[in-house]
C-alpha cells in the first residue's frame, strides 16, 4: 500500500517545523505573558511556514488546498489548551510548544500521525493519498443525491424542527443522570448530608422524567416524518413510472420496479429523518459527555481517545464489505420476487405443462442464494460486534486501573470514577454510531440513486403536445413509417409503411403473425415513436396533440383487454370522471353488453374480479368495447376484438359506426370478420403488400387470397 504524500515528505516538514519552533523559542519570554493569544499566534506562524514548505516540496499540488494533517498539527494544541482553559482544571500544561518539553511535541505529532495512518490505510484506489477521479465523481454524485433527498424532506421542516428541540432536551437530561449518580455516591461515602442527598435525588428524577418525555416526543415526530416522506416518495415514483413509454417496461423487470417502490423508497425515507435523528442525538450526547469527562479527569479522557481511531478503522472496513453484501441481497430478493410474480401470473401455463416441481426448484434455488448471502451478512456483523465488545472491555479495564491510581493520589473521587465509567461506556457507543451512521447513510443514498434514476428518466415518447381542437375528422395517415422495438433495435418490424384510415369507413389490417399489425396499433396509440416517417391525424403529426385529448379521440380495444378490480361501471368509465348513468347504459347497449349485465344480480355494480376474472372472455370484450365507445372517439381500433364476440362485421358497422363518421381500424386473423370492410390493407414482412376491397383482392389472387384460403383450410 503506497504511503500518503504527507508521510513521504514527513522528514523535510519535520525539519521545517523544528526550525520554526527554534525561531519562536527566542521570543517565548515576550509571548508567554499573552496567554492563549500567544498560543494561537504560534499556531498561525507554524501553519504558514509549513504551508509554504509544502508548496515548495510539492509544486504540482493545489496552492490553496494544503493536506489536512498540516492544519490539524498546528491547530490541535491551541484548540486543546483553549478547551482546557474553559474548564476549572489544575496542573495546566505549558502554553507554547516552543518552550515546552519534547514530550508535548512528540504527543502532538503522535496524535496527528496515528489519525493520518488510520485514514490513509483505509483509502481505496487512492494514489499518493488523494482521491481518484472516479471516487471524486462518485462522492460528488452521492452528495448531490443526499442534498436532493434533504430537499424532498423540506415539507416536513416544521415537524423536524420540533423533533430537534425535543432531541436536545432528551440528550441534556440523559447526560446529567450519570453525573447525579456519582454525586449520590460521594454524598453517601462522606458525612451524610440529608439536604444534599434529597436534592441530588430530586434533580435526578426530574432530569430522568424530562428526558424520557422528550425522547418519546422526538421519536414520535421523527417516525411521523418518515411515514410522510415514504408516502411522498412512492407517489412521485409511481407517477413517474406510469408516464414511461412501453419500451421502458419491455426492458425493465417488474421485480426491479416493485423493489424500488417498496424497499428502496423505505430506505430513502429512513435515510434522512432516522439518520438525522440518530446522528444529532449521538453528536450532542458525545459532546456533552466529553465535557463532563474532561471536568472529571482530563487524563482518563485522553486515554479513551485512543479507542476512536481503532474503532473508525474497523468500522470502515466492516461498512464497505457490509454494504456490498446488502446490495447483493437486494438483487437476490428482487430475483426471487420476480420468480413468484412470473409463476403466479402464468399459473395456467405452469399447470398445463406440469412444471410445478421445476418452478418450486427454481424458487428454492433463488431463496437459497438469498439465505447464503444473509448468512454471510450475519457472520460479518457478529464478528464485528465481537471485536467491538472486546475492545470496549479492554478500555474499561484500563480505565479502572488508571482510575484507581488517581483515587489513591487524590485526583479523583470514587463517585467521580463511577460517573466517568458510566460516561465512558456510553461515549464509545455514540462515537461508533457517528462513524456507522455515515456508512448507513451512504448505503441508503445508493438506494436513493436507483429511485432518482427512474424519477429523472424522460420517456422516449414525449407527451408534451398541446393541440386540442374542438372538432376532429379522424383521418389517419401512415407515411413511410419504419420501426424497430427498443428491446430488438436490429430487427426492423415496419419498413416504410404507408396507408390511410378514412372517416366513416372500416379499414381492416390483416397479415400473418409478426407482419406488423399490432405494431401499427402501438404506434397509432403513441406507445412507441417511429424511427422514421410520421403518423398524421387530420394532417397533423399525432405527437403535437395533447396527451389526454389524443387518447380520448383514439380508443383501443385489445385482443385480450385488461379489466381492473372493481365494478363493471367503474371499468366502463375508467379514466373519465364526468360520465352519468345514461351514458354508461348507452355505451353498454352499443357494445351489446347490456343483456348479460342485466342478468347479473348487481347489474353495473357487479365486481369483475382481478383482471376481469369473474367474466368470460366475450363479456370482457364487450365491457372493453363499451369502455371505448363511451369516450365517443373519432378513431376506434379493434385489435382482434371481434373474434371472441362471435359476431360478424355487420355488428361492427351498425354498433360502432352508428354514432357518426367514425374511423374504424379492425385487426383480425379470421378473414370472415373483415370481408365487409370498406378497405383491407395486407401487411407482409413489415411492409404493405396490397390494398383494396375483399372482392378486388380476391381477384388478384395475391397475399390476401392466400390468407383467405389458409383460413378456410383451418
Amino acid at each position: 500500500m503506497p504511503l500518503p504524500l504527507t508521510l513521504r515528505l514527513g522528514c523535510p516538514l519535520l525539519l521545517c517545523d523544528l526550525a520554526l519552533l527554534a525561531l519562536l523559542g527566542w521570543g517565548t519570554p515576550t509571548l508567554a505573558p499573552l496567554g492563549l493569544s500567544a498560543v494561537w499566534l504560534e499556531a498561525a506562524v507554524r501553519l504558514l511556514g509549513l504551508w509554504g514548505a509544502w508548496v515548495l516540496l510539492a509544486p504540482d499540488r493545489p496552492l490553496l488546498s494544503p493536506p489536512m494533517p498540516l492544519p490539524t498539527l498546528c491547530l490541535l494544541p491551541p484548540l486543546y489548551l483553549t478547551l482546557r482553559g474553559c474548564l476549572p482544571l489544575p496542573d495546566l500544561p505549558p502554553a507554547l510548544l516552543a518552550g515546552a518539553p519534547w514530550a508535548w511535541l512528540l504527543l502532538s505529532y503522535g496524535a496527528v500521525g496515528l489519525a493520518q495512518l488510520t485514514w490513509g490505510a483505509l483509502e481505496q484506489g487512492d494514489r499518493e493519498g488523494t482521491p481518484s477521479a472516479e471516487e471524486m465523481e462518485e462522492e460528488r454524485k452521492s452528495r448531490a443525491t443526499l442534498r436532493r433527498l434533504v430537499g424532498l424532506s423540506w415539507p416536513d421542516a416544521t415537524y423536524i424542527s420540533g423533533a430537534l428541540v425535543f432531541l436536545i432536551g432528551a440528550v441534556i437530561g440523559e447526560t446529567f443522570i450519570p453525573y447525579f449518580t456519582g454525586r449520590i455516591i460521594d454524598i453517601l461515602g462522606s458525612v451524610y448530608d440529608p439536604d444534599a442527598f434529597v436534592s441530588a435525588i430530586f434533580f435526578m428524577c426530574i432530569t430522568s422524567f424530562g428526558s424520557s418525555l422528550c425522547a418519546g416526543c422526538r421519536g414520535g415526530l421523527f417516525t411521523f416524518t418518515i411515514a410522510r416522506l415514504n408516502i411522498r416518495l412512492r407517489q412521485l415514483l409511481f407517477s413517474s413510472l406510469v408516464h414511461q413509454d412501453l419500451g421502458f417496461f419491455e426492458t425493465t423487470k417488474t421485480g426491479d420496479l416493485t423493489s424500488r417502490l417498496s424497499t428502496d423508497t423505505t430506505k430513502m425515507s429512513r435515510a434522512f429523518s432516522l439518520n438525522a435523528n440518530v446522528f444529532l442525538r449521538s453528536l450532542v450526547k458525545a459532546l456533552g459527555i466529553y465535557y463532563f469527562m474532561f471536568s472529571l479527569s482530563w487524563r482518563l479522557t485522553l486515554l479513551t481517545l485512543f479507542e476512536t481511531p481503532i474503532t473508525i478503522m474497523v468500522q470502515k472496513i466492516h461498512d464497505s464489505y457490509y454494504q456490498a453484501l446488502l446490495k447483493d441481497i437486494q438483487d437476490s430478493m428482487a430475483r426471487s420476487g420476480e420468480v413468484v410474480r412470473e409463476v403466479v401470473s402464468s399459473i395456467e401455463t405452469v399447470h398445463s405443462f406440469a412444471a410445478e416441481g421445476e418452478e418450486s426448484r427454481r424458487y428454492d434455488a433463488a431463496l437459497m442464494e438469498t439465505h447464503r448471502l444473509m448468512s454471510r451478512r450475519d457472520l460479518v456483523r457478529a464478528l464485528y460486534l465481537l471485536f467491538r465488545r472486546l475492545l470496549q472491555l479492554a478500555v474499561q479495564v484500563l480505565m479502572l486501573y488508571c482510575g484507581h491510581q488517581q483515587i489513591r493520589d487524590g485526583l479523583l473521587t470514587k463517585g467521580g470514577l463511577v460517573s466517568f465509567l458510566l460516561y465512558q461506556g456510553d461515549v464509545g457507543s455514540y462515537v461508533q454510531t457517528l462513524v456507522y451512521i455515515y456508512g448507513d447513510l451512504m448505503s441508503n443514498v445508493g438506494a436513493a440513486e436507483k429511485v432518482f434514476k427512474y424519477l429523472d428518466r424522460e420517456p422516449a415518447v414525449a407527451t408534451d403536445g398541446t393541440l386540442a381542437p374542438d372538432s376532429l375528422q379522424g383521418h389517419v395517415s401512415f407515411r413511410n413509417v419504419s420501426f424497430a422495438y427498443p428491446s430488438r433495435p436490429d430487427v426492423q418490424v415496419l419498413k416504410a409503411v404507408s396507408f390511410e384510415l378514412r372517416p366513416g369507413e372500416v379499414t381492416a389490417l390483416v397479415g400473418l403473425n409478426g407482419s406488423g399489425k399490432s405494431t401499427c396499433v402501438g404506434l397509432l396509440e403513441r406507445f412507441y415513436e417511429p424511427q422514421s416517417g410520421e403518423i398524421l391525424l387530420d394532417g397533423v403529426p399525432i405527437r403535437e396533440y395533447e396527451h389526454w385529448y389524443l387518447h380520448r379521440q383514439i380508443a383501443l380495444v385489445g385482443q385480450e383487454p385488461i379489466l381492473f378490480a372493481g365494478s363493471i361501471q367503474e371499468n366502463i368509465v375508467y379514466g373519465l370522471g364526468d360520465c352519468g348513468e345514461a351514458e354508461v347504459t348507452a355505451a353498454a347497449c352499443a357494445a351489446n353488453a347490456s343483456e348479460f349485465i342485466a342478468l347479473m344480480e348487481r347489474g353495473f355494480q357487479t365486481d369483475v374480479g382481478e383482471k376481469g376474472g369473474q367474466l368470460s372472455a366475450g363479456q370482457r370484450q364487450r365491457v372493453a368495447i363499451a369502455r371505448a365507445l363511451i369516450r365517443q372517439p373519432k378513431v376506434l381500433i379493434l385489435d382482434e376484438a371481434t373474434s371472441a364476440l362471435d359476431v360478424d362485421s355487420e355488428f361492427i358497422r351498425q354498433s360502432v359506426l352508428s354514432r357518426g363518421s367514425r374511423t374504424v381500424l379492425v385487426i383480425a386473423h379470421r378473414m370472415q370478420t373483415v370481408e365487409n370492410a370498406d378497405r383491407i390493407v395486407v401487411l407482409e414482412g413489415g411492409a404493405v403488400a396490397e390494398e383494396g376491397t375483399h372482392a378486388e383482392l380476391m381477384g388478384q389472387e395475391g397475399p390476401y387470397y392466400r390468407l383467405v384460403q389458409r383460413d378456410l383450410a383451418e
